[in-house]
């Protein structure tokens, strides 16, 4: 067998990030038409144009490192979505459900926000400057996602939360 290297990881995590932004894609319209906040619909909503445009810097970073744009089954996104439908499901119409979809929301970020940091440095490593720009841009969006899902969780989801259901 082969001896793999840093180039081979990277890759593989290139792949795995690029389906996850696909299945991301796929799953924010169902999260924002659950969603009962005019707010956290509003954010699902920008953040799924904000996907659009991720997807189309991986597909730049793909073509940077002289690979197609492929994406490779992501048993761990797969995992948050599922916990996010089982969520839309058990909660439906409860006062607890935006802050079950916020806190499914941001299990998503803090993947992501691991994953294009972690691609940012080997793309370093691996001399890729352009892909080093590309990575952290959407590194940096991840990020502003995250602390505005965390305001609208302290401002308003979570007190809703701990109302009873009529």
């Amino acid at each position: 067998m082969a001896e793999k290297a840093l180039e081979d990881l990277f890759h593989d995590m290139l792949k795995d990030v690029y389906y996850a932004e696909r299945k991301i894609l796929k799953t924010l319209p169902k999260m924002a038409k659950g969603a009962q906040s005019p707010k956290l619909k509003a954010a699902f909503e920008k953040h799924r144009d904000e996907t659009e445009g991720q997807i189309e810097r991986l597909q730049q970073v793909f073509e940077i490192f002289g690979k197609r744009a492929v994406g490779k089954t992501c048993p761990a996104i797969d995992g948050i979505i599922e916990e996010g439908e089982e969520i839309l499901d058990e909660f439906k119409g409860s006062p607890a459900l935006d802050a079950g979809l916020l806190a499914t929301a941001q299990a998503v970020e803090h993947y992501e926000m691991a994953r294009y940091g972690t691609l940012k440095t080997w793309a370093g490593m691996l001399g890729l400057k352009d892909a080093v720009k590309l990575l952290d841009e959407t590194l940096q969006q991840e990020g502003a996602t995250d602390h505005a899902l965390t305001a609208l969780a302290e401002a308003s989801v979570n007190a809703t939360a701990l109302k009873k259901a009529a």
